[in-house]
């Protein structure tokens, strides 16, 4: 027995956080009903590019799905989500025999012989005898696959149909590029490839919209494509290294160096170890594997975008390739990523646990305003249109709040200023759509032609009081400050205090009616009334107020979960899948899947009842997160759904990014360790900590007695250390009081 005991501890000794990462979460997904809607992206933190599986067919969103039986290639994707489809794709695929069209080439496989790691990928492709093998870097990846022995070993490249070009360089090396998009680019939008091979081609052809040319070296039209092969004895390996760059055909040469003379190995495990240093800088211990195998999970997605858009030219100078003016530029650009989600509580984690990615990705807000004139709010890779809001402000805000220096944030001060009175003349999600009404009337009436106005202008008032708190922070005049600091107080304006919710306005000022709070979209996003009344991130004490109070408010919020899962879904003419995962999670009207709601849990710490976000926010983790493929509750949407839980999972949560607080919630692991800048390190114990023992029946920061309902984020990076002492029974004294509540711009003093 002690023998056992002491390999099983050797054995969990040597896992790393990597190790518990399962790729395939959230990938048995469909248009009807999400999980994640996520794929196995191949790739290191914040790469340029990734790689998947590709099971869907050319063009499809849904590229790689766990129900799926057969694959097509290995797929250079970029893609953020399936709604938002994919950009500069190509794939290569193995086979027996020349074959080139996707259906025909595709191979059944399983994932019993299938290896999903973030730095590295492994399937069985059956109906070729073929095992194929991928391992990342930033630009480039090398591949290896293992043939049987055959005369027609062959190798399919697909630059895909709306624009592309291959060209047979010699007997090694393959070059060609991609143009297929799903919009957010200029005339001359490129994904240029190389391609170098360790064995020569004896076999070479080109594909010209379909139709296999042998001996052919280059096409230029629709749909190019090449095969290319060789003879092989059984178990022969070769080996492909791949890189592609969005400048220039010689730019993807030198993003070859990435990969030049280094063996598959020695990239594979350059590349474990990269994933290992940026998980492990939240060390967790617990018991429970399946809970770590979800929160190291949860935490590589949290770190795949923003995606990097920019390069090293061979002057050894970061540039880019500007999606806005098709023109290169000197510095960092960042794209792949929409604010509306990913402002909530995706960029806060990249400020807490990673600053130095948030300082660079800050320096790309900046070109982004000076090569299109706004900053972005949906980016792939250029401005799109989608959602609402003008959240590049919260990002902008919490960042420079929380430290972030080295950027131009002049720049980002006329940035903000500027989205926040104009809209894009081309993409409407881009600015403020209705910013003249809002700005006149204090609100994007619900009659004027404008959708999702109640959640316009919601969001338009958070944006305004980030405005506003940066503009403090850099010393702007009270003068230059005033309309931000009155506006941040719109969201009253759509207040019905008949229904204690949030209710489209007309412009004469009377409210709309008929009124359905069940209703979804209309005057709100992807929700209804019942989940975007609580969008007021900067100010609940005022919310409170308009709600008659803190019982009031708090009856409000039972009520979410209390009400049945009935909809409305009349302004859609169907039920869209944000609605369905609201309806069968058996949570009654609060819909974690999407994202308007997901901070409303812990507005419980700011009505004297913080025992109820500790109930709430360890049942949604432990019943609406798995390390399964079918582990999310609804779109997994850029990082930001896992942020939620990773955050969850230390016991607090950004509810409103600029204010340098936390609220607090209920420490899900024994033990986690946050390695922060400077060497410091912050422990957070959770002591009698159970599935039973949610409650925090007290607490100490540092080794003395700690009351409020929410950390500061200065005081997260001193180091130090958390002990919360968990119950099985709420502590109904601890956090009741109106000093333990976190802040609110209405109770702001040093504004008053």
């Amino acid at each position: 027995m002690a023998v056992a005991l002491l390999l099983v501890s050797s054995a969990m000794a040597s896992t790393t956080p990597v190790d518990y990462v399962n790729t395939l979460v959230g990938t048995q997904s469909t248009h009807a009903l999400s999980t994640g809607n996520t794929y196995p992206a191949i790739a290191l933190p914040w790469g340029m590019n990734f790689w998947m599986p590709q099971t869907g067919k050319m063009g499809d969103g849904w590229a790689y799905t766990y129900d799926a039986g057969k694959i097509r290639g290995l797929k250079q994707t970029h893609q953020p989500s399936p709604w938002i489809n994919d950009y500069g794709q190509f794939a290569i695929m193995p086979t027996i025999g020349t074959v080139f069209d996707e259906d025909k080439r595709a191979s059944w496989f399983s994932h019993k012989a299938e290896t999903a790691r973030p730095y590295y990928y492994k399937v069985y492709l059956a109906d070729y005898d073929i095992t194929a093998e991928l391992t990342p870097t930033e630009r480039a990846a090398v591949m290896r696959f293992t043939y049987p022995n055959s005369s027609e070993a062959r190798i399919v490249v697909d630059a895909f149909d709306k624009g592309s070009m291959i060209r047979i360089v010699d007997d090694r090396h393959i070059e060609g590029y991609t143009t297929k998009n799903s919009g957010g680019v200029p005339d001359n939008f490129k994904n240029y490839f190389v391609i170098e091979s360790d064995k020569p081609f004896s076999f070479i052809s080109t594909v010209a919209d379909g139709k296999i040319n042998p001996n052919q070296r280059e096409f230029k039209g629709n749909h190019a494509g090449a095969v290319v092969g060789f003879q092989t004895a059984r178990g022969e390996v070769v080996t492909l290294r791949v890189a592609s760059s969005f400048i220039s055909a010689e730019q993807a040469r030198q993003n070859l160096m990435e990969v030049a003379g280094r063996s598959f190995d020695a990239v594979c495990k350059a590349g474990r170890n990269r994933w290992n240093n940026i998980l492990g800088r939240l060390e967790v211990e617990d018991s429970n594997t399946d809970h770590l195998r979800t929160f190291y999970s949860c935490l590589y997605r949290s770190v795949l975008f923003p995606r990097m858009f920019h390069e090293v030219n061979q002057a050894g100078k970061i540039v880019h390739y500007s999606p806005f003016d098709g023109q290169v530029h000197a510095g960092r650009l960042f794209t792949d990523t929409g604010f509306w989600d990913t402002f909530r509580s995706l960029f806060p984690l990249l400020n807490l646990v990673y600053p130095e990615m948030s300082q660079q990705m800050q320096e790309g807000l900046v070109n982004t305003y000076k090569e299109s004139g706004f900053l972005p709010e949906w980016a792939s890779p250029g401005h799109r249109g989608c959602m609402v809001g003008n959240n590049s402000a919260s990002v902008v805000a919490d960042a420079y709040l929380k430290g972030m220096r080295g950027y131009d944030t002049e720049a980002l001060w006329q940035a903000v200023k500027h989205g926040a009175n104009a809209v894009h003349p081309q993409v409407s999600s881009t600015g403020r759509l209705g910013y003249e009404y809002y700005n006149r009337l204090g609100y994007v009436p619900y009659n004027v032609g404008i959708n999702e106005n109640v959640a316009r202008t919601l969001e338009y008032a958070y944006d305004d009081w980030c405005i506003y708190r940066f503009g403090q922070a850099l010393g702007k005049s009270k003068k230059e400050l005033k309309p931000f600091k009155k506006r941040a107080l719109n969201y009253q304006n759509v207040f019905d205090k008949e229904t204690r919710l949030m209710r489209g306005r007309n412009e004469d000022g009377s409210f709309q009616s008929p009124f359905n709070p069940l209703k979804w979209g209309d005057a709100f996003t992807e929700g209804n009334a019942w989940h975007y009344t609580w969008s007021v991130f900067h100010d609940p004490a005022g919310l409170i107020r308009l709600m008659g109070g803190r019982e009031s408010f708090v009856e409000m919020l039972d009520s979410v979960f209390q009400l049945p899962p009935v909809f409305d879904d009349s302004y859609y003419g169907a039920v869209i899948h944000e609605i369905r995962e609201m309806q069968i999670m058996n949570m009654g009207n609060y819909a974690h899947g999407n994202q308007p709601i997901q901070h409303m849990i812990y507005l419980y710490d700011w009505a004297g009842e913080p025992w109820k976000a500790q109930y709430w926010v360890r049942q949604v983790m432990d019943r609406l997160y798995q390390a399964q493929p079918d582990g999310y509750c609804g779109d997994e949407d850029n990082g930001q759904t896992s942020a939620w839980y990773v955050f969850s999972a230390l016991g607090f949560y950004p509810v409103c990014p600029g204010s340098g607080q936390y609220a607090l919630g209920t420490p899900y692991f024994n033990r986690i360790t946050l390695h922060l800048p400077e060497g410091k390190t912050l422990v957070i114990h959770a002591d009698g900590n159970s599935d039973e023992n949610c409650y925090v029946s007290e607490m100490s920061l540092n080794g003395a007695p700690y009351d409020k309902n929410y950390l500061e984020h200065n005081d997260l990076l001193k180091g130090g250390s958390i002990v919360y002492r968990m119950a099985s029974k709420p502590n109904r004294q601890r956090g009741t009081q109106a000093n333990s509540y976190p802040y609110s711009f209405s109770t702001d003093k040093s504004i008053q």
